[in-house]
């Protein structure tokens, strides 16, 4: 397949293929940031730093009510019972995805989960972080390269019952390729000007190339929340994607 081809099919609206991380020190924060974003974003990310500083149930359902569409990025990594009654517990707030981290017994115990919620829940599986690179994985003793780490999660993810996986946009198109339209790729790391944020990001890839590799939702959060004018730089994002979208 040529890049142009593996754009992302699935009846999405263009604006919710945003997801804005909120990570941020508090609730507090969070919702001043929402504020300002206004109409800009509809599509949110909550994971840990909001976790421990407490609200992070009141702040979900403060943006259920506001109709915005919910993330929960906590990598649940546990004992497989103990994760399935810890997604168990997120049934009262009619949340999107949440996030796990694990082997083949952790998944499943997941998506038995997301059976019991119902609904449009979907559990995403995480390949791996995109603050990792090469040498990173060496160090882990993995003796694979990413591509082969990531096609082999992704594909035992799904076959478990995972509705996606969170992948590198590095990753994207050979997920795409080799497992088709029908996985849904949920990319971080996204840096919309490549050379001027300095993090502990190390597979990033910008917003063009995040889609045009396959990816169905990005996730960014400091490219628009430290900018001078989050709002601005949030909706440039959103006509960029509006854009590669508007002939589908």
């Amino acid at each position: 397949m040529q890049p142009s081809t593996l754009l992302s099919k699935k009846s999405i609206i263009p604006t919710d293929r945003l997801i804005l991380a909120l990570d941020v020190p508090n609730p507090t924060a969070a919702r001043r940031l929402v504020d300002s974003l206004g109409d800009t974003v509809c599509f949110y990310k909550i994971g840990l730093e909001i976790f421990m500083s407490g609200g992070y149930f009141e702040l979900i359902d403060w943006l259920r009510a506001r109709d915005k569409k919910v993330f929960v990025d906590l990598k649940f990594f546990d004992v497989p019972e103990t994760v399935r009654r810890a997604v168990c517990q997120l049934k009262p707030y009619d949340i999107t995805f949440t996030t796990v981290h694990g082997n083949d017994a952790i998944l499943k115990s997941a998506v038995e989960a997301a059976l019991e919620i119902g609904g449009n829940f979907g559990i995403l599986a995480v390949t791996a972080l995109t603050s990792l690179d090469q040498a990173d994985l060496n160090d882990l003793g993995f003796s694979c390269d990413f591509k082969s780490l990531v096609l082999s999660r992704a594909r035992r993810a799904i076959e478990i019952g995972c509705c996606g996986v969170i992948s590198s946009g590095l990753e994207a198109a050979d997920l795409r390729i080799s497992l088709g339209r029908e996985l849904l790729i949920v990319t971080p790391g996204i840096r919309p000007v490549l050379n001027r944020t300095v993090d502990d990001q190390k597979r990033i890839v910008n917003v063009e190339k995040a889609f045009l590799n396959g990816a169905d939702y990005i996730v960014i959060g400091r490219p628009i929340w430290q900018a001078p004018d989050p709002q601005l730089a949030a909706a440039t994002i959103q006509k960029q994607i509006v854009q590669l979208f508007m002939n589908l």
